[in-house]
């Protein structure tokens, strides 16, 4: 809203936008864009980003965090030494990342601080939404515990939110990171400190090309791509090798055959020709037949499809029309508005100016009263002095000096002794202090992980109970198991159905619509299919969306069923080529009974239910699955107690209970009620501790208040007694001075006196006027503005309607002009297929007329002419090469069959190789085209993204990308227009060479996805200006980009930043630099108000 409130009223509101396309939020950077976050938009990263991290022992810092980061943007400053980098380093390291990636060592153990035996990372990844990983295991969060030893060993442990420990294996790990895309080695998500540097001190082309490639991941698919060729060569050579062979088997099996076949009679030779020719005409027939049916088809099929192109474009001319219309009325709107804004102005104006010369006069007045309050002040101040002085000089005449000076020297030194024991006093004191305070933090700390504990044990307890009023409710209905407003749900369907608003009544949900064979399989089907047990299926899109509206009614939230939509069949799927088969064990499908083919069918499409067995023993299911032979078609399977079997993994599962498809409903709620006792005797125990810790924190904190009052008391005293000590040095001998020129003098100030107070009491009441003038005018001139406020405000929803109108009117005008195209290009392709089809006519009547001549009577001929073609060649020239000598008739059929099984042998392997060459050519060919495009594209936006950040600078850039010789090359112009021509970035200075770095870096980040970056003294060797234009671009990104996570590490002070929900900053503490005495005071208790 900040932005549009920016834009004068006064522009001309009927400019249309021009329609331009659609991008994602992170291909939209550009000057247009806020400088800040706005927190008007919610969404945010749902998986992947880190929600927290914390180090122990790690590199030179016994303890760091737990850093609590946002969900955007998170700065964490500190001075060089507090550990920003560690925190990088660790973040890299506890997602599996090597030591040299880090670039702060070479081994593992060399980040285990000195003189300890290991150092611990923990991280918390978010995992909510859609996308989230294993919910069901993990939940809303993954938590990666890192532990490295002194041996350079490192130990991984993947816990739940609640703190369960799910895996200790780093390919689980892989498997998070690879679902939520986080590339660890990838120096755009994570750039550190040294690469940084490394990288803005690179003068080579080539390092900044291959840190392109590298940051798009080009490089992996490039290296992919190498190893694909080498080996397609060496398959290459294995195909040509075995065709030498196989050229000389192939002469020597004809040769054969030719002597086998020499054997029969020629009368049948020639009577099998006769036979060849008339097939061989009416087989061409045939073929051209075949060629003429799908022709005649695509025409009738394309002049059909005329209406449908005919309807298309006149419905939407009529939507131009009412586009038009709806956008007139909204800009004859907007226009009054404005000139109702224009009308008040003018007076608002008058208004300001009145109140600003008002203000003007009550700062002058005010002024005069601050002189005349610090001139009487003074005065009253030398009062003082002059009246200390005289009744000094008159106790000093009156007294003597001897003995007094004995008593001073001796109450002197008494003081000192009661000095020091003060000042020890205030040392224990501290001491106790802080003990308290640690004593209450670590209390306070204890009490809010409780909380959290009780929170989610009351969330785990109110889940319980839902499932156990659903059980019991569903004693007399199964169908409420399914939800409690499914009953309601199917009879508004089966109303709406009767009414005939659907086309095809839906069908749902498909779990109730299902009947086990074996009730032992009741938690792995119900596993198996997931949330399909709750899903509906509809026939086409219409009824989707009725089906949708019923559900808004009766399903709130997230729990609203899935809807599957695809065409119902009368008949269930022919799964027999594509099915499991295996004697032991039967597949989902076969252990399922189901009446309707639609459920069938959907549970087919969407899970492949016949591609999935069911294997009762954990030990049997890997035995099959992960044996040497796993099942032809089968790709997993399920265990009685819902695990998931892979042919390489395996997959535990935590549920322990049937939610829809148990048999006993009774034991079912037996076992629920229990669990609730059981949880809420456990919430009893967590109020009973809760109760303790806060008792503790209390009687802390009463001890930390007495200690604090005791301390104050001794500094009170202390201050006293060093005041009484330099008043007994301070004493001096008494002289006989005149006193008279001094009680003069304080006559006179006491005269000044009382005239000071009557001017100033004079310009008070004159302040007061001016004061209550000034806020009328201003009161009035407020007012006024807040009502063009409010007139202005009332323009911007219109704006936007407007905009969205306009929009409008351009896109129905391109849907009309996109299917008049189309209407034309399709009249055009029926006018070339009726003059084909003519032309293909006319040949085949020839063709008939040729094939009658030879052969009277049609023959069906299920051969090709080519094939038959052949064979007659081949035939002719069998009889006129008659051999005159055969051989022995039994040896000749041995040698034949020794040469035919040779070399069918190797022509079987040459094929199989051909086949396996032209798919991996073909593959190859598409994938390095694509590769090509994706290459070529990235270098367009990267170029693109990179000419928009220089121009926040007013800098123009030139970015060169040479893919054949694998260089990139880039140019900056700092200066405007002519002054400065474009240089090479070694010739820019420190600042100008890390601005231009920074924007390079961020249009990487336009063009690869992660769901976090990380950037480790992003502003360094940069000047002020240039800093804040880095800071604001990245701000931009960030703002555009609320669904990813930003970390940026700086030394600077982010003073400057705007308050907003979506930055957080985390200031690390100044490294310990040996300092022996704590400051005592106000000032430290602040800091530790800070700190709590």
């Amino acid at each position: 809203m900040s932005k549009r409130k920016n834009n004068s009223i006064g522009e001309s509101p009927h400019k249309r936008v021009r329609p331009t396309e659609v991008y994602d939020e992170d291909d939209e950077v550009g000057p247009s864009q806020p400088p800040v976050l706005s927190g008007s938009h919610t969404t945010v990263g749902e998986v992947g980003i880190v929600e927290s991290i914390s180090l122990k022992n790690f590199m030179c810092h016994s303890l760091l965090g737990p850093f609590a980061f946002g969900s955007n943007v998170n700065f964490v400053v500190g001075n060089n030494g507090s550990g920003k980098s560690a925190v990088l380093t660790a973040l890299m390291v506890g997602l599996g990342g090597k030591a040299t990636t880090t670039n702060r060592g070479s081994s593992l153990k060399g980040f285990v601080k000195e003189g300890e035996s290991s150092a611990d990372v923990s991280i918390t990844l978010r995992n909510k939404g859609r996308d989230a990983y294993k919910p069901e295991v993990f939940g809303q969060a993954i938590i990666v515990d890192l532990k490295i030893t002194r041996e350079g060993m490192r130990t991984y442990k993947l816990k739940s939110k609640a703190g369960h420990l799910v895996s200790a294996k780093k390919d689980e790990l892989l498997a998070i990171l690879d679902h939520f895309n986080i590339q660890v080695d990838n120096p755009v998500s994570m750039l550190t400190q040294e690469m940084s540097k490394h990288f803005l001190h690179s003068k080579g082309e080539g390092d900044k090309y291959r840190f392109f490639m590298k940051a798009t991941q080009l490089e992996q698919m490039k290296e992919d791509y190498t190893h694909i060729i080498t080996t397609k060569n060496v398959t290459l050579d294995t195909v040509e090798k075995h065709e030498e062979c196989l050229e000389g088997l192939k002469r020597k099996y004809l040769e054969k055959e030719d002597r086998v076949k020499s054997l029969t009679s020629l009368d049948d030779m020639h009577s099998k020709l006769e036979e060849l020719k008339n097939q061989m005409a009416w087989a061409l027939v045939s073929e051209m037949e075949k060629e003429v049916k799908p022709m005649r088809e695509k025409l009738q099929s394309e002049e059909r499809s005329t209406v449908k192109y005919d309807q298309k474009v006149d419905e939407w001319k009529t939507k131009v029309v009412e586009a038009e219309k709806k956008y007139k009325g909204i800009r004859e709107q907007l226009e009054a508005i404005t000139v109702r804004v224009q009308q008040l102005e003018p007076q608002s104006a008058e208004l300001k100016n009145e109140a600003q010369s008002r203000s003007k006069a009550f700062n002058t007045a005010q002024a005069s009263v601050h002189r005349f309050k610090t001139n009487l002040r003074d005065l009253e101040k030398d009062k003082d002095q002059l009246s200390r002085r005289i009744n000094e000089l008159k106790l000093s005449i009156s007294q003597t000096s001897g003995a007094e000076t004995q008593v001073r020297v001796e109450r002197m030194e008494k003081l000192q002794t009661d000095l020091d024991t003060l000042n020890f006093q205030d040392s224990t004191l501290g001491q106790q202090m802080e003990q308290f305070q640690q004593a209450v933090s670590r209390a306070k700390d204890e009490l809010e992980k409780m909380t959290r504990e009780e929170e989610d044990l009351k969330r785990s307890m109110d889940v319980i109970r839902r499932k156990l009023q659903t059980m019991e409710g569903s004693r007399s209905d199964r169908l409420r198991r399914f939800g409690e407003k499914m009953p309601a749900l199917l009879a508004a369907i089966e109303d709406a159905h009767r009414k005939g608003q659907f086309r095809k009544k839906p069908v749902g949900p498909l779990g109730y619509c299902i009947r086990l064979k074996d009730h032992e399989q009741a938690l792995a089907v119900e596993k198996c299919l997931g949330s399909l047990m709750l899903a509906f299926t509809c026939d086409n899109h219409e009824d989707e969306r009725l089906l949708q509206g019923l559900m808004r009614g009766y399903c709130q939230g997230d729990r609203r069923p899935q809807i599957i939509t695809c065409q119902f069949f009368n008949r269930v799927h022919d799964t027999s080529r594509r099915a499991v088969k295996h004697p032991d064990y039967p597949s989902v499908l076969q252990s399922l009974e189901i009446e309707d083919p639609v459920v069938a069918n959907c549970l087919i499409d969407q899970r492949g239910i016949e591609s999935i067995l069911l294997i009762k023993s954990p030990a049997e299911a890997r035995r099959v699955m992960q044996g040497r032979q796993p099942p032809r078609n089968c790709y997993q399977a399920f265990t009685k107690e819902g695990d998931q079997c892979y042919n390489n993994r395996y997959y535990s599962n935590d549920q322990r209970r049937c939610d829809y498809l148990s048999r006993d409903v009774e034991e079912e709620i037996r076992q629920l009620q229990e669990e609730m006792r059981n949880k809420a005797a456990l919430l009893d125990r967590f109020s009973q501790q809760k109760q303790r810790v806060e008792e503790d924190i209390r009687n802390n904190n009463g001890l930390l208040k007495r200690a604090y009052d005791d301390r104050k008391r001794a500094k009170d005293k202390f201050r006293r007694l060093q005041q009484e000590i330099s008043d007994l040095q301070n004493v001096e001998e008494p002289q006989s001075e005149d006193l008279k020129p001094l009680e003069e003098e304080l006559e006179e100030i006491n005269n000044k006196i009382s005239a000071a107070r009557a001017e100033s009491k004079e310009a008070l009441g004159k302040m007061a006027q001016l004061k209550a003038s000034w806020e009328e005018v201003e009161q009035r001139y407020r007012q006024h503005k807040e009502s063009i406020s409010t007139v202005a405000e009332e323009a911007e929803p219109i704006k936007e309607e407007l905009s969205k109108s306009d929009q409008d009117v351009e896109k129905s005008k391109h849907h009309k002009k996109h299917y008049e195209d189309k209407r034309k290009v399709h009249i055009n392709t029926i006018r070339d297929l009726k003059a084909s089809l003519e032309l293909k006519e006319q040949e085949l009547t020839a063709s008939v007329v040729k094939a009658t001549e030879l052969c009277p009577e049609r023959s069906e001929v299920r051969r090709t002419a080519r094939s038959l073609d052949s064979e007659i060649s081949r035939l002719k020239l069998k009889i006129s090469t008659q051999q005159d000598q055969q051989g022995d008739r039994e040896e000749v059929i041995r040698q034949y069959q020794e040469a035919l099984e040779n070399y069918s042998k190797i022509n079987q392997q040459v094929k199989c190789l051909k086949r396996f060459i032209q798919v991996l050519c073909k593959i190859m060919d598409d994938r390095h085209r694509v590769y090509t495009e994706l290459r070529r594209f990235l270098s367009v936006r990267c170029k693109m993204y990179f000419d928009s950040m220089l121009s926040q600078r007013g800098y123009i850039g030139k970015m060169m990308f040479e893919h054949k010789n694998e260089t990139l090359s880039i140019s900056v112009q700092p200066g405007v227009g002519d002054k400065a021509a474009l240089s090479d970035m070694r010739s820019l200075s420190g600042g100008e060479r890390s601005f231009s770095t920074v924007c390079f870096v961020l249009s990487l980040w336009a063009i690869a996805e992660a769901p976090f970056r990380a950037l480790d003294e992003f502003d360094v060797y940069m000047d002020m200006v240039n800093r804040r234009i880095s800071m604001d671009m990245m701000l931009k990104i960030a703002s555009s980009q609320r669904y990813r996570q930003f970390i940026f590490l700086t030394p600077q002070s982010m003073s400057s930043l705007p308050v907003n929900n979506l930055i957080r900053i985390l200031r690390l503490k100044d490294p310990d630099r040996g300092q022996s005495a704590l400051p005592f005071g106000q000032r430290n208790e602040e800091e530790e108000e800070e700190e709590e």
